[in-house]
């Protein structure tokens, strides 16, 4: 698998995250890597947490979703997997021919997802005050992708000029709401992070739906991270925020059928032109309404408008009345310059 460069080739890079969409399960996790590549997305996305070094048993509950673990700690403590079983899920990942990425929550988190070959670190909006993590990710030199969810400009600012010169970098925009109403998905805030910042910019999108992603595919987006799940009847605190692996399917075609639109401008012109043929069936031209004799002296009551349009143009009407037949004609003629008297053909 190459690695990624830069977050700047002109496609979108649909990143599913995985997140903690597993709950545990490291076959889960591996399904969900197939199930992604199938839906066409670019990478996978995963959260790698460490209990013991990033978090303590005071820490809340963001939603009581869990009966079977007391706290917050015991949660993030079943959601680990060994550095072998990482490397596993980062090998799959390239098999199936994605790029691999994952959220680190503590340095040594950071350390691991090095060891590992990851090829780009996610930021959490969470951890961007997190000074010595940011270190440690700048200090890999490998890509990085940070959120923007809980951070007001101030610390986004700071993230990005301690991380800015280390490697290739954007910054997505991101609502912390899950899910997210439509009033709440900010797709404004991605040009204003593309003005301030001068970075590729994309979407966390956490509405559960595929509307967002496509209006930000519009803007044309370096990447759109989005939540999946294989059914909205699973388990976890991200299902009402994700999309499932169908739906997934159904954005990412929508994305490269965008994309495809938007990087092949058309003239208008050269539009009418390709379809003249079929323009012809659907335009009209002057026909006699009723058999007329030479002679004859065309009112507006002798012409209608007829399909096919392959005669003389719906403007010519005007021109035509008043003229006089220089032979006769049945119904349904379609009048031309050389049926009239002192007319040019």
């Amino acid at each position: 698998m190459a690695k990624l460069e830069s977050f700047a080739d002109g496609q979108c890079l649909v990143v599913a995250e995985i997140a903690q969409a597993h709950d545990g399960s490291l076959g889960t996790a591996h399904a969900y890597i197939d199930a992604a590549a199938t839906a066409g997305a670019d990478a996978i996305k995963f959260q790698t947490h460490i209990a013991d070094a990033e978090s303590t048993a005071a820490e809340p509950w963001r939603v009581r979703f869990s009966k079977q673990d007391a706290t917050r700690f015991d949660y993030w403590k079943r959601m680990e997997f060994s550095k072998e079983q990482w490397r596993e899920l980062r090998e799959h990942t390239a098999e199936a021919g994605l790029l691999f990425a994952s959220s680190p929550f503590s340095s040594e988190a950071v350390e691991l997802l090095d060891e590992i070959d990851v090829d780009f670190y996610k930021v959490a909006s969470g951890e961007i005050t997190n000074a010595p993590m940011l270190d440690a990710v700048a200090g890999t030199g490998r890509p990085i992708v940070i959120s923007s969810g809980m951070s007001p400009w101030s610390e986004l600012d700071a993230a990005v000029k301690q991380l800015q010169h280390s490697a290739p970098m954007a910054i997505l925009q991101c609502t912390s709401e899950y899910p997210c109403p439509p009033e709440l998905v900010g797709l404004n805030v991605i040009d204003e992070l593309r003005m301030r910042y001068g970075l590729p910019v994309g979407l966390s999108d956490h509405s559960g739906t595929i509307f967002a992603g496509l209006a930000a595919a519009v803007m044309s987006i370096a990447m759109l991270e989005i939540h999946i799940t294989f059914s909205r009847q699973m388990f976890g605190p991200d299902v009402p925020a994700s999309v499932t692996t169908d739906e997934l399917a159904t954005l990412t075609e929508g994305i490269r059928f965008i994309e495809r639109a938007r990087s092949n401008p058309v003239s208008k012109d050269d539009l009418v032109g390709r379809f003249s043929t079929l323009r012809d069936s659907f335009m009209r031209s002057p026909v006699t309404a009723r058999a007329l004799e030479m002679g004859h002296r065309l009112s507006e009551r002798d012409i209608l408008l007829k399909k096919p349009g392959t005669g003389l143009p719906p403007d010519s009407l005007p021109d035509l009345v008043g003229k006089t037949l220089v032979r006769s004609v049945p119904a349904d003629h379609q009048l031309n310059m050389s049926d009239l008297e002192g007319a040019r053909a």
